[in-house]
């Protein structure tokens, strides 16, 4: 287990709650706490994976083209990304337990709004304020994962995300199930999901609430073995960047896919939302393994492995048959999304007196770049073909080279 490491820290007093204590790291992890903070990740992703999954529908009902599709993703996750930070730099002067409840408010309203939207700018709108509920959830439900994780970091950030990764998976299912088959008024069912949601968040928010308590944060030398400030900044922009080639990629899956799969093998809307099931499920369960392991061998090796190791397979997709793309989809899903876990706590170790405004800020990139990506893949199909898209972006994860750049923390926790 990785021992965070020091760096720096403001001299300001603010009420924070930066790591478990020790007490609560010999007891062990918070098993209910977790599991409940992880389930509410699965009902806010299952949520917000709908929009995605209805992409055929709405493209359909309002002759929208790839373009126009790209900028729904863009709004969403670009509300999510510039905000997220924001959220995490309040939140670490600042702690708000109850601000998750009223977070999932804001994609209850626009599950809501975007089951009678019939104009193109109020599905942007109702896609603004779902991104905007997740800028609120993340970067505070990832320090109450931290602070329930009774030492085991890596575990915990798993099973955190572990839960938005399976609501993922679920949106195109229930797709294909419910939204295909009933239509856009549909999605309006799903806000009970969401009130659910905002009934388990306030009650960890009371779990939360007597556990912030006042910190004087005061001037700490830096750790003289913890890499040097020039090397942090470094550090944190390779993440940032493998962060980058990660969800770009992921995007070209998540909103293209589908599309892809019926233009090149014929399959239908139904037929091809499952498919896409099949690769959100790899992506959960390698969510799920990469933390503990990163735990035990450290993260900086998962991080390299995850990004760069799926780049044989990811040539290898836009040449394969539907069968072999199905396969290498679960493989590419598997392991690239082991990495973000790994990715999330070395990044806390870097900076430990900032949770969460690096949660924040990994999470909001994340959303951010899969935005980017939809939007500039949505061009470049609309203008060279769907394959054209799976032909290049097959080479983004060439980029998990940077990983041998990282510093080893692990040898600066030893010494």
């Amino acid at each position: 287990m990785n021992k965070p490491v020091v760096i720096n820290a403001d001299a300001v007093a603010v009420p924070s709650v930066t790591s478990a204590s020790p007490a609560a790291n010999a007891a062990g992890p918070a098993y209910v706490v977790l599991g409940s903070i992880s389930f509410s990740h699965f009902l806010n992703d299952t949520m917000q994976s709908l929009i995605p999954s209805v992409y055929p529908i709405l493209k359909d009902n309002y002759a929208l083209d790839f373009a126009q599709i790209g900028l729904i993703t863009l709004v969403f996750q670009v509300t999510a990304s510039l905000l997220q930070p924001v959220v995490g730099i309040v939140t670490d002067r600042k702690p708000m337990p109850f601000s998750l409840a009223i977070g999932m408010g804001f994609t209850f309203i626009g599950l809501l709004l975007i089951s009678v939207a019939h104009q193109y700018a109020v599905i942007l709108l109702a896609a603004a304020l779902i991104g905007l509920g997740s800028a609120v959830f993340h970067p505070e439900s990832a320090r109450i994962a931290r602070l329930a994780s009774g030492g085991r970091y890596g575990f915990a950030q798993s099973v955190f995300q572990v839960g938005g990764n399976f609501g993922s998976a679920m949106g195109p299912v229930l797709a294909a199930l419910i939204v295909v088959p009933f239509g856009q008024p549909s999605l309006a069912w799903f806000s009970s999901i969401a009130f659910l949601a905002i009934v388990i968040l306030w009650r960890i928010g009371r779990w939360y609430q007597p556990r912030i308590v006042p910190r004087k944060a005061v001037a700490r030398e830096r750790d003289p073995h913890a890499p040097s400030p020039a090397r942090t900044a470094t550090a944190l922009a390779i993440l940032i960047v493998l962060v980058f080639s990660k969800y770009f990629y992921m995007a070209s899956i998540g909103s293209y896919y589908t599309f892809y799969l019926i233009h090149k093998f014929g399959v239908s809307t139904q037929s091809a939302q499952l498919y896409l099931f099949l690769f959100l499920g790899a992506v959960a369960a390698g969510t799920f393994f990469g933390g503990p392991i990163g735990d035990r061998i450290g993260r900086r090796y998962v991080i390299w492995v995850s990004i760069l190791g799926a780049l044989p397979f990811t040539l290898l997709l836009p040449h394969a048959g539907l069968t072999m793309s199905a396969v290498l989809s679960v493989i590419i899903g598997f392991i690239m999304a082991s990495a973000m876990p790994a990715i999330i706590v070395y990044a806390q170790e870097l900076m430990p007196h900032r949770f969460g405004m690096i949660s924040g800020l990994f999470f909001g990139f994340a959303f951010g770049a899969g935005g980017i990506g939809a939007a500039v893949f949505g061009e470049v199909a609309d203008r060279m073909g769907i394959d054209f898209v799976y032909s290049i972006c097959a080479y983004l994860p060439a980029l998990g080279l940077l990983a041998v750049f990282l510093p080893n923390l692990r040898r600066v926790s030893r010494a």
